[in-house]
């Protein structure tokens, strides 16, 4: 019974997180963009009264979809128009599963992963759902029998070739390095420390790798620069212009999970996770500091915090590299993704490799 309850609460955490932070993210995104283009954000929407700096949009947002008119284009293939923003969403939510956002717990004597399915092949389960979510997008553009979001879904295909194989090859070299594909293990691995103060986070290890990864992630959430599937100038609305009230907002929704499952895969391969540097399951630091003895539900409560914090970081980076930096041309990630990205993950594999060759045999 205890196994059983704590898989329920496991995968409600992960299924739940994700969406509960959608409506955080899109308030966080205007106020951004207002900050950033100095002009003001969202500040009408109120109940009885108060605004709370526009925290009620996200609300009426979601009321104004529901009850906007839904139709179904007469040249659209009905199936596959209704299932393919389900397939999106179904895919974004699925891939957070596997994500760690804890370390152990031991409960009446059982010892339980925080996460919602903690797979021996984690890594490759997130990589293989996440190359399923351009289906959606794909259903999308074809079933609505227009030319637009077809174009944008025909977009979204060449893209998705160009960036999926460079961001499985980025990652290499950190599985290399930390010998295991299963992403608990990997984060375990960075609590360790390089010559005894600085984190063995995957940044510091694999610097080059990340900078590829973090470049592909934003292709794969399809967020500016890499928008070209729903390019506003060129293609009204890209793969979703057929699309309204409640199907719109699962596409909307897809975007701003894939933003949360992103930000938390880079933070968990690249910035340690949970971990928190000098922290141990005991406190921080060697037996007599002053804070070497911390409870034990405060380092859960600490580390959890800090894969939290960590997330929420590189979500507000997606927000402000969207505002900050033009789309890219269809040419343009074209050429980043084969002639620079590739060739520059094939080259920090050899190079990994070549280093912990020397490594074992005591070169270094």
């Amino acid at each position: 019974m205890l196994d059983f309850s704590v898989s329920v609460v496991r995968v409600l955490i992960a299924m739940f997180f994700p969406l509960m932070l959608v409506p955080v993210l899109v308030w966080a995104e205007r106020k951004g963009a207002a900050y950033i283009q100095d002009r003001r954000g969202p500040n009408r929407a109120s109940i009885a009264g108060l605004k709370l700096g526009g925290l009620f949009h996200p609300l009426a947002d979601a009321l104004k979809l529901m009850w906007k008119e839904d139709f179904v284009p007469d040249h659209a293939h009905k199936f596959f128009y209704q299932l393919a923003p389900v397939f999106a969403v179904a895919t974004a939510m699925m891939t957070f599963a596997v994500v760690p956002f804890g370390p152990d717990v031991v409960i009446m004597g059982k010892s339980f992963a925080l996460q919602g399915a903690p797979l021996n092949v984690g890594i490759l389960y997130l990589f293989a759902i996440a190359g399923l979510g351009v289906y959606g997008v794909i259903l999308a553009g074809y079933a609505s029998g227009s030319k637009y979001p077809l174009f944008g879904s025909l977009r979204s295909s060449a893209q998705m070739i160009s960036y999926e194989v460079t961001m499985g090859l980025s990652i290499i070299g950190l599985l290399m390095i930390f010998r295991s594909v299963q992403l608990g293990e990997i984060v375990r691995g960075q609590g360790e420390m390089l010559f005894g103060f600085i984190p063995k986070w995957g940044v510091v290890v694999q610097p080059v790798g990340f900078i590829i990864f973090i470049v592909a992630i934003y292709a794969e959430a399809n967020r500016t620069p890499f928008d070209l599937p729903e390019g506003e100038s060129e293609l009204v609305a890209g793969f979703h212009t057929e699309y309204a009230s409640f199907k719109f907002s699962m596409f909307f929704m897809a975007e701003y999970v894939h933003m949360v499952v992103g930000s938390a895969v880079i933070a968990t391969l690249f910035f340690g996770g949970w971990q928190v540097p000098f922290l141990t399951d005991q406190g921080f630091g060697t037996p007599g500091h002053l804070w070497a003895s911390v409870p034990s539900a405060l380092v859960l409560a600490l580390r959890v915090g800090a894969f939290l914090a960590k997330l929420l970081f590189f979500a507000w980076l997606f927000i402000w590299v969207r505002w900050t930096v033009p789309r890219f041309r269809y040419d343009q990630v074209m050429r980043l993704g084969w002639k620079v990205l590739l060739p520059l993950s094939l080259a920090n594999i050899f190079v990994t490799g070549l280093i912990l060759l020397l490594i074992d045999r005591g070169r270094f």
